[in-house]
């Protein structure tokens, strides 16, 4: 593959993956989930390979500009990445109203189902994952071993902007691979503050912040209110050795989160909407420059 007017060229992909609403669904059933065939975009750089490789997921709001900033940045720099449409596939635009449509556990199977695809690639090395808000959870759960030894094999690296960290699994085994988390500390959607929590059984893992820096620091947006946006507080979900997952409604007393309507009830009843994005220059530059040598390190 080559470049053609300063554009890598692009390959299409198909990827058979599964619909599971929950982590629950994968841990206890996955065979039992729906199937889907996902639509994926590899971008190769200039050369013969073997290329280091970042599976890409974007957020709540699909592909936006500052995505293709840091992919291209990484292009640059002589990785190839590959951009995995979660939503797309599916038929959806956006999950910022609601986050039941498209979930973290479908683009989970998407990502693993789309690295197992590349692993056979010879042009492809070693292989990242990276991703933004919601595909930044999926960047940072991807590397809990339960879900590993069900969908396949460790990712080499896994850069993780803003995540909703709130998944407090009983189970903490997690890949030894490294993780670089990158996040606001007046993050109003998904609040840093679940991460430094969840810091303590990762290992290999280093969060930098940035102080005064919202959600979609790295964004040229200015301070936008999202009012329906479904933002997280202080509550976690925890995951029992069974895959059950539950949350702490009131003081001794847990709900079920293992499926749709169960969640759907949970959103209506906590009523947490809205939530700020905003970008910052100074944190937007340097998180483009701290990722690529991130993965520069790590898949060459």
């Amino acid at each position: 593959m080559g470049w053609a007017f300063g554009v890598p060229m692009m390959e299409r992909l198909q990827v058979q993956s599964r619909s599971p609403f929950e982590l629950h669904q994968i841990l206890t059933g996955l065979e039992y989930t729906p199937q889907i065939t996902i639509d994926a975009e590899l971008y190769l750089p200039e050369g013969e390979g073997p290329f280091g490789c970042v599976v890409v997921h974007h957020g709540s709001k699909g592909w936006a500009t500052h995505h293709s900033d840091h992919i291209e940045n990484w292009i640059d720099a002589g990785l190839s990445v590959c951009k995995v449409n979660s939503f797309a596939s599916r038929g959806i635009d956006s999950t910022v109203d609601d986050q039941l449509s498209v979930t973290h556990a479908m683009m989970l199977v998407d990502a693993f189902s789309t690295r197992s695809v590349l692993a056979r690639d010879p042009r492809i090395g070693k292989i990242g994952i990276a991703g933004w808000s919601l595909g930044g959870t999926v960047a940072l759960y991807s590397a809990w071993s339960p879900i590993v030894d069900i969908l396949g094999s460790n990712f080499d690296a896994h850069l993780s902007f803003y995540p909703a960290a709130h998944i407090r699994p009983e189970i903490q085994n997690w890949s030894d691979s490294p993780i670089l988390i990158l996040h606001g500390d007046v993050d109003d959607w998904t609040p840093i503050r679940l991460v430094e929590e969840l810091m303590t059984q990762l290992p290999n893992a280093i969060l930098h912040s940035y102080p005064g820096a919202h959600h979609g620091f790295d964004s040229e947006k200015e301070l936008t209110l999202l009012p329906k946006a479904v933002r997280l507080r202080k509550r976690t979900a925890r995951i029992n050795k069974d895959g059950h997952m539950s949350g702490e409604l009131l003081p001794g007393i847990r709900f079920p989160l293992n499926e749709r309507w169960q969640r759907k009830w949970v959103i209506r009843l906590l009523r947490n909407r809205g939530a700020h994005v905003q970008g910052d220059a100074s944190a937007r530059d340097d998180s483009l420059e701290r990722g690529k040598n991130f993965f520069l390190e790590h898949l060459f």
